[in-house]
């Protein structure tokens, strides 16, 4: 019966996907919904793609096993981008009229930083994407029985993602999200009063997750070598999070530059607080159950993402069950289809159009959906062979970004002496550092990332206010409002 209803939700989903795919005519309505997107939508599109696999199964798994100690990146990390992405970019980003956040790149430093950026961030999505497909998989290959096995559920799933995205991109990603954002908070709302209920009401959880310290931030034990590691992991997504193609779509999509700031700052508030509802529902299980406390001994990591589909399968009523799947294919959904659809639209504009530089709409328009699939195809085979629990997965994925595109994003946007040659050491002395220190002392005190992160900035200085061997190819943000002014007859910010 359950998987019944599971198939009927998925069948639903896809059937809005197509519904919306007929608003798309253009390039322009397939990777930013036109931008004509009202505030209660660009706020479900804020929410829905951050609220994913990850926050649900892994994050909320995490804290049962390390406390918020475990968990400094997601949400605590990845609401502080939001808020980043809302005040410093959003009206900026809407007012240069950009179609990918690749483009800014090329307007600020030229098409050698444009590739450069935008292949990193695409890299970047392989992580992502994989975590939502591995999530996907989970799910399917549970309600299954054993019938169907992880791979088989992982394919099956990004097979519900692909068909409705690459008909209607942004748009149709847009009328899910509203849709699966309305069964997350009321599905695990529900769950979370009935696994509360189980485990002796609210008071009780929380007080037993005190009395286990799973309550404290900052243990008083802390050495240095921790301290940094929780840094390391909330910058991968309060700052290697911001440079991201899904987060620009979403707020250039909205109608004006005012819903986009409003948008996604009021997505973000959603975000972070009811990210700890999946995270009680975790603990509750716990507490009702402490012999799921065993996944955490397993060999695979993977195996602790188990406590709330066992709990909720092995003690929960049909129709606690039918709302805790539905929430939970909700959030991994709406996840998966911008995850698929940000590298997409940026490999196609700014990785193969700067090569083909006579693209026309259409053309651009069928590349994006052939490099969809495309992409698709390689974040299965990540997605197979992975064995990281999708929390390390998302982590992992902003580290390349962090590393590589957040430095000349705010330098540019910022900082009038940031040049093209500074951007290029930057990025180039930043994923080099990262890479390097990964692979030759990944258990150092300062983790990878962030010796990256400070290569970057180190790079951006030096290559900026050093001689220029690399001729500037790019402007300055006045002279790109100036062109933009000019060539949609708006008024530029005052």
């Amino acid at each position: 019966m359950l998987i019944t209803f599971v198939a009927l939700y998925l069948l639903l989903t896809i059937a809005i996907g197509l519904l919306a795919a007929r608003r798309v005519h253009g390039a322009k309505d397939f990777l930013v919904a036109g931008r004509s997107l009202p505030l209660y939508m660009n706020v479900a599109t804020v929410f829905a793609t951050w609220f994913g696999a990850e926050t649900v199964l892994s994050v909320s798994a995490t804290f049962a096993k390390d406390g918020l100690h475990g968990i400094p990146g997601d949400p605590f990390g990845a609401s502080v981008c939001l808020v980043i992405a809302a005040l410093l970019f959003a009206r900026l980003f809407y007012r240069m009229n950009l179609l990918t956040i690749g483009d800014f790149y090329k307007q600020r430093y030229g098409k050698g930083v444009e590739v450069l950026t935008s292949i990193a961030i695409v890299l970047s999505y392989l992580g992502w994407t994989s975590a939502q497909m591995t999530a996907l998989g989970l799910v399917i290959a549970t309600l299954s029985g054993g019938a169907l096995d992880l791979s088989t559920g992982i394919m099956i799933g990004a097979s519900v993602v692909v068909v409705y995205t690459i008909f209607g991109g942004m748009w149709s990603v847009a009328f899910t999200d509203l849709f699966q954002t309305v069964v997350i908070l009321v599905g695990l709302t529900l769950v979370a009063l009935l696994v509360g209920d189980l485990a002796g009401g609210f008071d009780k959880v929380v007080a037993q997750a005190a009395a286990d310290g799973k309550l404290v931030m900052f243990p008083v034990d802390m050495d240095a070598a921790a301290w940094w590691a929780m840094a390391g992991a909330f910058f991968a997504f309060a700052f290697g999070s911001v440079p991201q193609q899904d987060v620009f779509q979403r707020m250039t999509s909205a109608k004006d530059e005012k819903t986009a700031v409003r948008g996604t700052l009021i997505g973000a508030l959603v975000y972070f607080c009811f990210a700890f509802v999946p995270i009680y529902i975790a603990y509750a299980a716990l507490v009702a159950d402490p012999s799921l406390g065993g996944l955490f001994d397993a060999e695979d990591a993977r195996e602790i993402q188990r406590i709330l589909p066992d709990l909720v399968l092995g003690k929960m009523p049909l129709w606690a069950q039918i709302m805790f799947f539905g929430a939970l294919l909700s959030a991994i959904l709406s996840t998966a289809s911008g995850a698929l659809l940000a590298p997409a639209a940026l490999f196609s504009e700014n990785v193969l159009r700067p090569f083909v530089p006579h693209m026309s709409d259409r053309q651009l328009l069928l590349n994006t959906r052939l490099i969809l699939v495309t992409f698709t195809a390689g974040a299965l085979i990540f997605a197979l062979n992975s064995t990281s629990t999708m929390y390390e997965m998302v982590q992992n994925a902003y580290n390349v970004t962090l590393a590589g595109a957040f430095v000349p994003l705010v330098a540019g946007a910022y900082w009038k002496r940031a040049t093209t040659q500074g951007a290029l050491f930057s990025i180039v002395l930043g994923i080099g550092s990262w890479f390097t220190a990964n692979t030759v002392a990944p258990e150092a005190l300062i983790p990878p990332n962030l010796v990256g992160f400070f290569a970057s900035i180190i790079g951006m200085l030096a290559g900026s206010l050093a001689p220029q061997l690399i001729a500037n190819r790019g402007h300055s943000i006045a002279h790109a409002l100036h062109a933009t002014h000019q060539a949609h007859g708006k008024h530029g910010p005052h």
